[in-house]
């Protein structure tokens, strides 16, 4: 499809899981021949200066906030520097920005710059009538999969687990999901009754989405059609899978936290290791486990002897993320000079690891993941079989997918408040990492899955995959809009 110079004006929530994936779509647009206008506030557009390519022509705008006005800590423009109680009110207080970015889609327009489409957060449903009342083309963009994501539209709207006294309960207007588990909800799913915080918001923004002219998706479709087909029957809209939609190399170490290891000395590390012989633990850009959950995971990476290890560590639950790491208070006693320093089969990392490097380097066979999105969507990329540790939000339904439908995981844990015995995580760890069929059989898959992700993403004469056709097709339905609009 032929490019233009049309604008795209790209707004995303204030998150690093949400403005990370907006801006490798950003970028992968911008390719394409036209103009994106990135939308945020105005800390995380300093921040995102920074984050942007010295090739890259994107303009980024910034939109008045003060995190005080609402009853957050001053500075607070992102949920990484917020404990995830608070996560709710800053989702409460993005609803002021509506007068701002009307003010600036309206003063583009005067401007004369030609708009094609506003690209908008799912957590921002209120960006619909914004944008139809401009008469421009709205798409949401959905970091998150169609299985995860369609599970927690209907958990928000049915509260199905409300309506029985059974452990089990499935979703109404999603039955091919198939059963769940109360373990399987996030803490505000299972505290919710109708008229909480969360699902007061999620009541107001969640209808939104099926007014929207489209919903783009970080999925293909040959992975995630049974969540991609739940969206088609509830908003009878266009559902376009465009992934996946990763920051890679360079532009993914520009953005976030610091490393806490330079991505160099991380690849040296990983060169005098086996291949298949490293297991990867990180849990996001906003999860931490508690301080007993971390002392056993510790005891069980020790206790695996023929597995090495980068494990990413952030302080535990009652403490600030994004503090000093303390390992004599948080990890078993001599753990640092046993395993890191005497046996090198450790690697500590903290606050923040090259994640795309690591997981795409032959030493490493399995990744310990909190089961977020990105986080999935890089290890399959690279054809990493996962453990997953669901904490929040979608990451459950997430690791019910992988372990279920994709069959490419296996769950280690569920959530932060309970207790766990390193033997039972020392057992999964050897199920995955070894030479046993179940081993053999996940990175089979994993390796399937690679190959129908490049499969998707593939542009060649003659050839354009799924995940290609996709955008194309968003772009043209943006462009046919605003043809009609101006014939008008």
């Amino acid at each position: 499809m032929a490019g233009s110079k049309e604008n795209i004006v790209m707004f995303p929530f204030m998150a690093q899981g949400h403005l990370i994936p907006f801006l490798a779509l950003a970028l992968q647009i911008e390719q394409r021949g036209y103009n994106v206008i990135f939308v945020n506030t105005t800390l995380n557009i300093i921040k995102l200066r920074k984050s942007i390519p010295p090739t890259s022509s994107i303009r980024l705008l910034e939109i008045p906030f003060n995190s005080s006005d609402h009853g957050l800590p001053p500075g607070s423009e992102n949920t990484d520097v917020l404990p995830y109680t608070l996560v709710i009110q800053l989702l409460e207080a993005s609803t002021s920005l509506k007068p701002a970015f009307t003010s600036l889609l309206s003063d583009l327009i005067h401007d004369g710059s030609p708009l094609l489409c506003v690209v908008a957060d799912i957590f921002f449903g209120w960006t619909v009538e914004v944008t139809h009342d401009l008469g421009l083309f709205h798409a949401f963009f959905s970091g998150a999969g169609g299985f995860g994501l369609a599970c927690y539209h209907s958990v928000w709207l049915n509260l199905p687990h409300r309506s029985t006294d059974s452990a089990e309960f499935s979703l109404p207007d999603f039955p091919e999901a198939g059963k769940f588990h109360m373990t399987q909800l996030a803490a505000s799913f299972v505290a919710a009754d109708g008229k909480d915080r969360w699902s007061v918001f999620q009541h107001k923004n969640l209808p939104a989405w099926s007014y929207s002219d489209g919903v783009l998706f970080n999925s293909i479709e040959e992975l995630d059609k049974i969540g991609l087909s739940y969206f088609r029957r509830k908003f009878n809209r266009p559902i376009w899978p465009i992934g996946p939609i990763l920051l890679l190399g360079e532009d993914r170490s520009r953005v976030g936290r610091k490393h806490g290891i330079k991505p160099e000395e991380c690849i040296e590390w990983l060169d005098t290791k086996p291949p298949n012989s490293v297991l990867y633990v990180s849990f996001g850009s906003m999860n931490t486990m508690s301080a007993s959950q971390m002392i056993q995971l510790a005891k069980a990476l020790e206790q695996v002897r023929n597995t090495n290890f980068i494990w990413v560590v952030r302080p535990p639950l009652g403490f600030d993320i994004t503090a000093e790491f303390r390992p004599k208070e948080w990890l078993p006693e001599g753990f640092i000079e046993r395993v890191v320093v005497d046996q090198k089969r450790g690697l500590i990392v903290v606050q923040w690891a090259p994640q795309v490097e690591v997981l795409s380097h032959e030493s490493v066979g399995a990744f310990l993941t909190h089961c977020g999105w990105n986080s999935v969507l890089e290890a399959l990329s690279g054809g990493v079989p996962l453990m997953g540790w669901p904490m929040a939000a979608e990451q459950f339904f997430n690791a019910k997918f992988l372990v279920e439908e994709v069959g490419v995981c296996v769950e280690v844990a569920r959530g932060t408040n309970f207790e766990v015995r390193h033997e039972d995580i020392k057992e999964k760890i050897e199920l995955v990492m070894g030479e046993n069929a179940k081993g053999k059989e996940m990175r089979r898959k994993a390796g399937e899955v690679k190959e129908m992700i490049k499969e998707a993403i593939r542009d060649e004469e003659g050839f354009k995959g799924s995940s290609v056709k996709a955008m194309d097709e968003f772009l043209s339905a943006a462009a046919l809009l605003m043809k009609e609009k101006t014939k008008l």
